[in-house]
């Protein structure tokens, strides 16, 4: 690298930032503004679909205590069940390997919560989100679905399906006793909001996914 081209590098240094900057909050408005009017925090105003998508999690944090967010997406779609505002329920999640298996301990865990075996589907090829919700659709044959998860994450999910043809909406989980939640994974899927949109108007286009 010479050291002209690295002088002009750090001229345009600021500029470049500021773009990628700019990039990601217009991707950020785009997911959460075009997808809020589906996401739904009272299960009493939710739309009845025939189904609803889980998506998956871990049951335990990197700590080894268990994750309130695995568990506020069984509360809340065991919720959804019981009320009767789907009648069926897919899990999909990631399994990479005999010891980690996030549809299968959503099954068992729906299962304790009351939801009978026959209701729930398994997904074991839901490795992002972008996989679960292609899936609901080509895979599974849905033409319309509830997707149940927190509310940072249902915004990109939601948009994710919707740009895909689904009618999707979305039904928030709880996120009880989780302490810095706020600081440590917002961030993360600020980038991810961006990452989705290059997947499906970028990358996809160009036969990369």
């Amino acid at each position: 690298m010479s050291a002209r081209f690295r002088r002009r590098l750090r001229r345009n240094l600021p500029w470049l930032f500021g773009l990628v900057v700019l990039i990601v909050l217009l991707c950020n408005r785009w997911v959460i503004n075009s997808t809020d009017a589906y996401l739904y925090q009272d299960g009493a105003l939710l739309p009845e679909n025939e189904v609803g998508l889980v998506l998956g999690t871990s049951p335990y944090t990197r700590g080894g205590d268990p994750n309130p967010q695995f568990h506020g997406r069984i509360q809340a779609a065991a919720e959804l069940f019981q009320t009767g505002k789907v009648r069926r329920l897919i899990v999909s999640g990631a399994n990479p390997d005999a010891r980690y298996n996030e549809p299968r301990r959503m099954f068992e865990a729906l299962r304790e919560a009351g939801v009978p075996e026959d209701a729930i589907l398994l997904d074991f090829a839901g490795d992002r989100t972008l996989d679960s919700v292609s899936r609901a659709s080509t895979v599974f044959g849905l033409e319309r679905v509830t997707i149940v998860t927190q509310k940072y994450h249902a915004y990109r999910a939601l948009f994710l399906a919707r740009k895909q043809g689904l009618q999707a909406v979305g039904y928030v989980a709880s996120l009880q006793n989780q302490a810095g939640y706020g600081f440590r994974h917002p961030p993360r899927e600020i980038f991810a909001r961006t990452l989705a949109v290059f997947d499906l108007f970028i990358l996809r286009p160009l036969g990369m996914l």
